[in-house]
């Protein structure tokens, strides 16, 4: 059974002041650094993949500075938030720009096919 006070404990340090990545301004800089890692990993798409992030994400070698920031200016729990929604995005992507042939309108077999 949870209380106010176990939730609050998420957002308050141990001395009672608010933690500062849930004020505008923590949230506004972990969002900045999500985007710039993001933004260079789609860049450098085209290089391997060498680095292991959290949900299975990896990334090229040269996105490891911006991926340092990403993780010193958010909660652990919102990188791996961001990361599965990242990986999630490529994945559903990835299907529907897929085989040609598995796009479009199902054709469905005609009953003429059939034996009578």
């Amino acid at each position: 059974m949870s209380t106010a006070a176990d939730s609050d404990a998420d957002y308050h340090s141990s001395d009672g002041s608010v933690m500062p990545d849930v004020l505008a301004k923590g949230r506004e800089a972990c969002y900045k650094a999500r985007d710039a890692f993001y933004a260079c990993v789609e860049k450098h798409a085209d290089k391997r993949p060498t680095e292991i992030a959290t949900m299975g994400l990896l990334y090229p070698a040269d996105c490891k500075k911006s991926r340092a920031n990403f993780v010193s200016n958010c909660r652990p729990t919102w990188v791996k938030h961001f990361d599965r929604q990242y990986c999630a995005k490529k994945r559903v992507q990835r299907l529907l720009d897929g085989d040609e042939d598995r796009r479009g309108p199902i054709s469905l077999p005609q009953p003429y096919t059939f034996k009578q």
